[in-house]
């Protein structure tokens, strides 16, 4: 809250995660860069989103695709320069859209000038910069972490005869948060973009930038099948030691005061840190103690729960009990690393899923190409480029199939690319037909019920700023819940089923303002209600 006791930006505010390499090739080169998010502005601004996040577009050798950065303060040639970062900040502001810039703290590339300058020598003034340790007497690692892209965490070098430590590739050194020089060179990176006007931060593995001091051993996992995805061998440890380090507040503590530094009435700064955690204890301490860490630590509970209504208001409820007094929930239903929605639960159960995310209380995460229902793209292993899909074999990690051309219209490349050009990934074979183009003419496409949904959700004040209560069913294939504030008062009821279900509405009249078939206006005076297969309602309540 600002001190009018209103709601910030970031809370009432919807964030659109842009992936640049597919969200608009402006030069020719097959790979979108930020030119061509600048080309798609007045599209963001019509949708009705809040906020662009914006995937690393940093210098980088490429090796996971712009998260092993070589340089924190300047931008890829495959992107752009600095002054086009400098526009797309300008123009985004004029459309009153807000930047959140992705920073990498827990790893450089290995191309970094400080890991080059770490890694000749044991003496080098940047070798503490980065994790080094000795080999156990029998030349193996210094302990069993193991890398979340295979194999164990840890890189014999020749040269020095140590170990380096990286959490994903080879490529990805980790840095040495413990280091003073090698936090404040990170904090001014930060402070380099905050003097760019970004507005935000979204903060990658950022539960991972602390380690055990002592390396010590992780444990055995006696439930590997638990885990939240199949990740091969990287389940078989239980992860305590490798990342999540109490020293890890300290971090966020101090970046929140960079944060706050840079805060003004008008325009508050804001972190949001990727954070997979499911210990909703451990999950809400990123809060900090007094809220003065992370503004939000990302939930990923949607992302990884069965498709049913009683599963999903689980995570809910629980997430809504997690959140601190004073602290602000959000949820998201897709990213660059996971399966497209339509592709996990079904292009029908899609919608309703758009409904959920843009009703609950918190603030909500779209990724790119969500609001056309779009697909997973199937890659042909020659064509495939995810190092953690060439890396893991077999368990279906790789994260090329999400992460394809954004699909704007029926002409050549789905309007991404020009005629001729060859896109760095496939264009989905249905982008004739699944376009931004041809939704915008259908009234009842997905992209119209997300516009819709949008529009709604910013000019009510239960939807965007309200609480949130779940309400009994006793059809345990449909989900209700109420947002209200004051005397604004809205139901949600959603049919996870692919059948017709009734639903049972609490007392009071109301109206249905939309429904996931577009269809829908009319008036409810009986406490049954009907919900078509996989359909969702926004009713508001007769006062």
């Amino acid at each position: 809250m600002n001190e009018a006791g209103k709601p910030l930006w970031w809370q009432t505010g919807v964030i659109y995660q842009v992936y640049p390499r597919s969200f608009q090739d402006s030069n020719g080169d097959g790979i979108g860069d930020l030119n061509g998010v600048i080309q798609r502005l007045d599209y963001l601004h019509a949708l009705g989103i809040d906020a662009l996040w914006l995937s690393p577009f940093y210098p980088s050798p490429m090796a996971d695709f712009g998260y092993d950065v070589a340089d924190y303060v300047d931008v890829d040639p495959i992107f752009g320069t600095l002054a086009d970062f400098d526009r797309l900040v300008s123009e985004a502001h004029r459309r009153d859209l807000r930047i959140i810039i992705d920073i990498v703290p827990n790893h450089s590339s290995a191309e970094h000038p400080w890991f080059k300058e770490s890694r000749p020598s044991r003496t080098s003034p940047k070798r503490d910069w980065y994790v080094w340790a000795d080999a156990k007497p029998d030349g193996s690692p210094p302990n069993n972490w193991l890398s979340n892209f295979g194999g164990s965490a840890w890189e014999w070098d020749e040269a020095t005869g140590q170990y380096y430590l990286h959490s994903f590739l080879p490529e990805q050194p980790d840095l040495n948060w413990r280091n003073p020089a090698l936090r404040q060179a990170m904090f001014d990176a930060i402070r380099f973009w905050l003097d760019r006007d970004v507005d935000g931060l979204r903060i990658d593995v950022a539960h991972a930038v602390m380690k055990d001091p002592d390396l010590r051993d992780d444990p055995p996992n006696p439930d590997p099948a638990a885990a939240f995805k199949p990740m091969g061998d990287y389940n078989s440890l239980l992860h305590i030691h490798s990342k999540g380090h109490a020293d890890t507040h300290g971090v966020y503590r101090e970046l929140r005061q960079i944060l706050d530094s840079y805060s003004t009435g008008e325009r508050p700064r804001f972190a949001v840190g990727e954070i997979h955690l499911f210990d909703w204890l451990e999950w809400a301490s990123y809060y900090g103690a007094d809220l003065d860490e992370l503004h939000m630590p990302y939930n990923f509970s949607l992302l990884f729960a069965p498709w049913s209504a009683q599963a999903v208001r689980k995570v809910i409820d629980e997430v809504d009990r997690a959140v601190p007094p004073g602290g602000w929930p959000n949820f998201v239903l897709s990213n660059h690393d996971e399966h497209r929605l339509a592709s996990r639960i079904g292009v029908e159960a899609a919608r309703g899923a758009m409904l959920l995310l843009l009703s609950l209380r918190g603030t909500p995460t779209i990724y790119y190409g969500e609001e056309l229902g779009m697909e997973d793209v199937p890659i042909p292993p020659e064509l495939e480029q995810d190092p953690w899909g060439l890396r893991v074999q077999g368990v279906g990690v790789g994260r090329d199939p999400e992460r394809t051309p954004m699909q704007w219209d029926s002409s050549a490349n789905a309007g991404f690319a020009d005629a001729g050009v060859h896109p760095w990934l496939p264009v989905a074979a249905d982008y004739q037909t699944n376009n931004v183009a041809a939704q915008e003419q259908d009234p009842c496409s997905m992209l119209s019920l997300t516009r819709c949904l949008l529009a709604l959700r910013r000019a009510t004040p239960a939807l965007h700023a309200g609480g949130y209560q779940s309400i009994d069913q006793a059809n345990d294939q449909c989900f209700l819940f109420e947002r209200r504030a004051g005397s604004d008062r809205w139901w949600v009821a959603i049919n996870f089923s692919g059948s017709e279900q009734v639903v049972k509405l609490p007392g009071g009249n109301g109206v249905v303002r939309v429904s996931t078939h577009m269809d829908r206006d009319e008036a409810l005076s009986s406490a049954a209600f009907r919900l078509r297969p996989h359909e969702g309602c926004l009713i508001q309540v007769s006062a």
